[in-house]
């Protein structure tokens, strides 16, 4: 990877580290990070490209620069494999810095944006998404069924699936009601997310904004995520921790109705458990899918302390939901 580097930029990179998701190189006093770019489409590329620029001038510093080669191309090819090169400045991450805050600033530049997204958007795709991802989770379940299940996953997965179908069924339908009942604010448009806003996105040791993270959505994708993670992560102790970033969120960009429920729909989405079952039977490696047993295992332990959370969770972040008519999901409680 450091030829692609030497070759078409003609950099020389001091070292390399491993930040984050990405291996990073270190020169000239920049960071850079090579990306493969091979199965995206020019299209999309293009709309990353410009959302970068949109953010860089609307003062984020840590959003990667799409470097060009000294042919002042944005592509290289490589043993028929297509690459981009990012660039960054070095800033260390801050452990004490407000991740609500910094999020919320975050989308509300990324509502900034004029021209049209559409290759990267996921603006009202997601009942679609989640039925289809329904209907592959319902096929795999009669396949088990009919091949009978083989081993301790699968005999885990036939008895849950039907309980984790019902639950999604419950958030498609929740997000439905939400999108006929209640009226988006200007703060509901489309902005920048992530495909997945976790711990480590941004960079462990170095701050470092992504292009190729990023979707363009509701922000409630990304304050929904982070819950999720947070939640399972300290699964007894997550409140405060919770608390404390839906109020820091709070206080640079007060959520909706609207955006409280886009988040509580995706929160009854159980995507943890949708995503442990496909990486099982995707994955083709005996430890990995060991991992995915032991994840499973745990989610089905802990499926009435969830409900208790998705039940609490208006309460947790301190919604008036009377005063704005939010509806509750009665059996969770």
């Amino acid at each position: 990877m450091e030829d692609i580097l030497t070759k078409h930029y003609g950099l020389q990179p001091e070292r390399s580290f491993k930040d984050g998701r990405a291996e990073r190189y270190m020169a000239d006093g920049s960071i850079y990070t090579i990306v493969n770019v091979t199965n995206r489409e020019q299209d999309n590329l293009a709309e990353l490209y410009n959302i970068s620029e949109h953010m860089k001038k609307y003062g984020d510093r840590y959003v990667s620069s799409f470097v060009p080669t000294a042919e002042g191309r944005f592509l290289v090819n490589e043993k028929e494999q297509d690459y981009t090169v990012l660039k960054n400045n070095p800033h260390s991450r801050n452990a004490e810095e407000k991740i609500g805050r910094k999020l919320a600033k975050f989308h509300h530049r990324g509502r900034a944006i004029e021209e049209k997204i559409t290759h990267i958007s996921r603006i009202g795709q997601w009942k679609t998404l989640w039925e289809k991802r329904i209907e592959q989770m319902e096929k795999a379940y009669q396949m088990v069924i009919e091949n009978h299940p083989v081993d301790e996953f699968e005999r885990m997965f036939i008895d849950s699936c039907p309980y984790y179908i019902g639950l999604a069924e419950n958030a498609v339908q929740y997000l439905v009601d939400t999108e006929m009942d209640d009226n988006p604010v200007y703060t509901d448009s489309g902005t920048v997310c992530h495909e997945r806003f976790s711990e480590g996105v941004w960079g462990r040791e170095i701050t470092i904004r992504n292009p190729f993270d990023w979707v363009f959505d509701h922000g409630g994708r990304d304050i929904a995520e982070h819950v999720r993670e947070r939640y399972f992560k300290r699964q007894n102790t997550h409140q405060p921790d919770i608390q404390q970033f839906l109020r820091d969120y709070q206080s640079v960009e007060p959520l909706s109705s609207f955006s409280w429920r886009i988040v509580f729909a995706r929160l009854l989405f159980p995507l943890h458990y949708f995503e442990t079952v496909e990486n099982y039977y995707l994955s083709e490696s005996e430890g990995q899918q060991f991992q995915m047993g032991e994840k499973l295992h745990g989610y089905l332990n802990s499926t009435r302390h969830y409900e208790q959370f998705l039940g609490n969770f208006y309460g947790v972040g301190e919604v008036p939901v009377k005063s704005y008519g939010i509806p509750v999901v009665t059996w969770l409680r």
